[in-house]
């Protein structure tokens, strides 16, 4: 009997932490606690970058925002706490035109996770993607 309780609580347990989203997303506009974001994919075969349908959620009490930055030395993202967290001025700066942040999308580009329900932001990641997107090195051009 142990036995089936202990594998049932870490069963319910490992359930709740699987429905918690984490995905790419260009926030396109942060008002009154919620943030507006179309989620993205890269789609490997055609080498395009599909977008989803443009969605809204409000963001939990205690949303932790950093912002990313890559360490050439260390090969690895390191990220920082955004001062103010969503009040703080990029989001309230968010270019209106095309181009200027998500792969052609105007917006930041994140990592944003989502609570258990998929109702609240709990987590933002804003960039770490290393000199911004779509940009191409000075030898492709």
């Amino acid at each position: 009997m142990k036995k089936f309780v202990c594998a049932a609580v870490v069963a319910c347990v490992a359930f709740c932490l699987a429905k918690a989203d984490e995905f790419q997303a260009v926030i396109t506009k942060v008002e009154d606690g919620k943030v507006t974001f179309k989620k993205y994919k890269f789609n490997k075969e055609e080498k395009k970058i599909e977008y989803g349908e443009e969605k809204t959620l409000p963001a939990s009490g205690t949303v932790k925002v950093t912002k990313g930055k890559f360490d050439k030395d260390t090969k690895k993202l390191d990220y920082t706490a955004v001062e103010g967290g969503l009040k703080n001025e990029m989001f309230s700066k968010i270019e209106p035109k095309k181009g200027k942040g998500g792969f052609g999308l105007a917006g930041l580009g994140a990592t944003i996770t989502t609570d258990a329900d998929n109702k609240n932001i709990t987590e933002i990641k804003i960039g770490g993607f290393g000199g911004g997107f779509g940009k191409k090195k000075k030898d492709q051009r």
